[in-house]
């Protein structure tokens, strides 16, 4: 973090240490609100568009209407502010922006239409996993145990904060979650397999939080004439995965070289996914927003 630890909140830049929530916010009593996660590289978004896509479907999904004049954009605009004001327009940081429904005597249903959302955009200095990129990271399963709106980015994350403890503890890196049968995603994550050549992952649905590096990845592949399959991966055929990698904003493309202590293949990243690596690599080191 740079000289200064300057936050965001609800119109204001202040420092870190002062901003204030109230105890009566829809997010802290009921986990009512949806959040984003951005990657800056010497001060310039990855992405932005598609973040700021999936922001608004997040906030129509769950139903807050933002105000008149907020929007995704300026909340990107204000992120960019944040990285100078913290000193990170040199290197990699992470910007996090959450919007819940406001501040409301605790009530299940909706307050009334004149209580504004709560925003919060914080920046923070990150250092990516780049040599555990190279020689790959274990994971462990898990059962999916998450809603019926994982397409949905909500604060509402006790299973995946549970799952992710689990492969803490075990020392692997994240946390595979398999419903009905299939490998869905990770704790934070979205899942890539190898089975009998083709490269396959879960489908955009309710299952599934449609991941921005995976939709990054998608286009890139393709022009390397890669192309991925949006077939579920079944557990029975777990055993004959040769490649397993994982993608999300902060990860890039992890590959997996051991899933619940057995080898993933031949127990090292492999081609295909080294491949993808390199592709994202250069996509990060030439582009922003």
């Amino acid at each position: 973090m740079g000289s200064q630890d300057i936050v965001y909140v609800n119109g204001a830049f202040l420092p870190r240490a002062e901003a204030r929530v109230s105890v009566e916010d829809r997010g802290f009593v009921f986990g009512d609100g949806v959040y984003e996660v951005l990657r800056a590289i010497n001060g310039r978004l990855f992405a932005s568009r598609f973040h700021n896509d999936r922001l608004r479907r997040s906030l129509e999904g769950i139903r807050i209407a933002l105000p008149k004049g907020e929007t995704p954009e300026r909340f990107t605009e204000i992120g960019k502010q944040l990285l100078k004001e913290n000193d990170l327009l040199k290197g990699e940081a992470t910007l996090y922006v959450q919007v819940t429904r406001g501040v409301a005597t605790r009530l299940h249903n909706f307050p009334p239409p004149d209580v504004p959302p709560s925003i919060y955009i914080s920046a923070a200095a990150f250092t990516p996993y780049r040599e555990l990129a190279l020689s790959g990271a274990p994971v462990i399963s898990q059962p999916d145990l998450r809603w019926g709106r994982c397409d949905l980015k909500t604060i509402n994350l006790l299973p995946n904060v549970l799952a992710s403890q689990a492969a803490k503890e075990k020392g692997a890196f994240e946390a595979m979650l398999i419903r009905d049968g299939v490998i869905t995603e990770g704790s934070k994550t979205n899942f890539f397999g190898v089975v009998h050549g083709a490269l396959r992952t879960h489908p955009c649905d309710n299952h599934i939080l449609p991941g921005i590096t995976r939709s990054v990845l998608r286009d890139l592949a393709r022009e390397v004439n890669v192309e991925f399959e949006e077939t579920p991966i079944r557990v029975d055929e777990i055993p004959q995965l040769t490649e397993l990698f994982l993608t999300g904003t902060t990860t890039d493309v992890m590959p997996v070289v051991t899933l619940d202590d057995k080898p993933v293949g031949k127990g090292k990243p492999g081609e295909l996914t080294k491949k993808l690596q390199r592709v994202l690599a250069e996509s990060l080191a030439s582009g922003g927003d």
